[in-house]
């Protein structure tokens, strides 16, 4: 969670932000999304401390995006696995490589590509009209106040 708050802001973003805005939460999601569910399983993909990661953790499980799941019972351990509405993180984690992979390119290419667990194809985030189904680039897409368009 962020340290500071919106308050007296009515923004999607900045409420989205609130639960993944910290940065070593979306690279948590990220691994989850990859299927690592034990806390050693994170310990051994990021060069995190544990008492942030069992901090980020926590939050995440508090939040919903994660649920916390005995597998031992002596002494007890937990796996903490994606929930619906963690799994609902996945767009934004490939928007975020895709950007990350145009803008701050690695020397080496890409370091992972998303595929499609059926068939291997490349996956990708594309935004699409909801009314007229075509695809919309970045440069065409207007933010409106209410229901009607894009929230904060």
């Amino acid at each position: 969670m962020l340290r500071r708050t919106y308050d007296g802001q009515v923004c999607s973003i900045a409420r989205a932000l609130e639960v993944v805005g910290e940065r070593w939460t979306l690279l948590i999601v990220r691994e989850a999304v990859s299927g690592v569910t034990r806390f050693d399983g994170f310990l051994n993909r990021m060069p995190i401390a544990r008492n942030v990661l069992s901090d980020r953790l926590n939050n995440l499980v508090e939040c919903g995006v994660l649920e916390r799941v005995l597998y031992q019972d002596r002494p007890p351990r937990h796996e903490y696995r994606l929930t619906a509405k963690g799994r609902d993180l996945t767009p934004v984690l490939l928007a975020l490589m895709a950007w990350g992979d145009r803008h701050e390119p690695s020397p080496t290419g890409p370091p992972a590509v998303a595929e499609h667990a059926a068939c291997g194809g490349v996956v990708r985030t594309r935004m699409v009209c909801d009314c007229c189904e075509q695809q919309v680039p970045p440069g065409h897409v207007v933010r409106r106040s209410g229901g009607s368009g894009l929230s904060g």
